[in-house]
């Protein structure tokens, strides 16, 4: 009961606080877009430095575009590994097939920072692509499916360097793109020495929890997998490939002369681990995505509350409306 009334208050508060508008998400007051979708809730927010795209009405960053081309600071630069594991700097041009483009954010770096690639991404919601040509500057280059990923795979004969799959949302997981049926696709859909680079936003300490389902599901098919947690969030990005991923990944690292990138890519290396196969196995019979990802949402949840609630109780109402502010 004390939880409810905590959230309930800090609710109070907010709305209190920033007053009202016609906008939904009335505190916001950088918006330059805000709609629906038949898929998602819709926010563009830009400042001077970055346009953002959140689908969350409350928090939450799916998308983004820095406009200096600087490193975004999140998960899709640790994501750039993979272009190093699949070889880039040894290769005339390295395909790359993105399951879930959003706005583009992973295909906007890639092209930054490389010139020897080509991007295919997949995207089932048609607006957001839209959002990505007119508020993110997604290159023309990139051309992008409306389809479900597996799907799309299903429809291809292609094989690439690099498939990323980020298809996964808080706890909007599609079962059907967590099971061994799908990474024995995306396996087929690689070239012999390609990556699959997953994002997973939900790492949890709990025993059974979202993300070590995953691993050991993408473990029991791929040979070679590694994984790294991203500094600041819950985010853990993972590594699959049937070839020795680190001793390719050291010796193009070695060759880049970007010092911000090396330096993160020595970041990455120093924290990235091998992951081999468990007994969490998800299949198309047996994916039950939806109740692991509210398991790990509500400790998050419950921890946030606990925060605001030690507040409260230490520091009074006072106390509880400084740390909103």
């Amino acid at each position: 009961m004390a939880k409810k009334l905590i959230v309930g208050a800090v609710l109070f508060l907010i709305c209190c606080i920033f007053g009202h508008s016609t906008a939904f998400a009335f505190w916001e007051s950088n918006l330059v877009y805000e709609g629906e979708s038949i898929y998602n809730y819709l926010q563009v927010k830009e400042n001077d430095n970055e346009v953002i795209l959140s689908t969350n009405v409350l928090f939450g960053v799916q998308s983004m575009f820095v406009k200096d081309n600087s490193l975004t600071g999140m998960y899709y630069d640790y994501a750039l590994a993979s272009a190093y594991m699949a070889d880039i700097y040894h290769k005339n041009n390295i395909d790359v097939l993105i399951l879930g483009n959003g706005t583009g954010t992973f295909s906007t770096q890639l092209n930054h920072h490389f010139d020897n690639v080509t991007i295919e991404g997949v995207e089932i919601d048609e607006k957001i692509t839209k959002l990505a040509y007119e508020y993110f500057e997604l290159s023309d280059n990139v051309n992008v499916t409306t389809y479900d990923g597996r799907a799309y795979l299903q429809a291809i004969d292609k094989k690439y360097d690099i498939i990323m799959v980020d298809a996964y949302q808080d706890i909007t997981i599609p079962f059907q793109m967590s099971t061994i049926e799908f990474f024995t696709m995306v396996k087929q859909h690689l070239n012999d020495d390609g990556v699959m680079v997953v994002n997973m936003n939900m790492r949890s300490t709990q025993e059974g929890n979202i993300s070590q389902y995953l691993s050991d599901t993408i473990a029991y098919v791929f040979s070679d997998v590694y994984t790294v947690d991203v500094s600041g969030s819950t985010n853990r990005e993972l590594f699959a490939g049937n070839k020795d991923l680190m001793n390719i990944f050291h010796m193009n690292i070695n060759l880049e002369k970007n010092t911000e990138l090396q330096a993160l890519m020595s970041r990455v290396n120093s924290h990235l681990e091998p992951y081999h196969s468990g007994n969490y196995i998800m299949t198309d019979d047996k994916a039950p995505v939806e109740l692991l990802g509210m398991k790990v949402i509500d400790s998050l949840i419950g921890n946030e509350v606990e925060y605001y609630k030690k507040i409260y109780d230490t520091e009074g109402i006072k106390g509880l409306i400084e740390a909103l502010q």
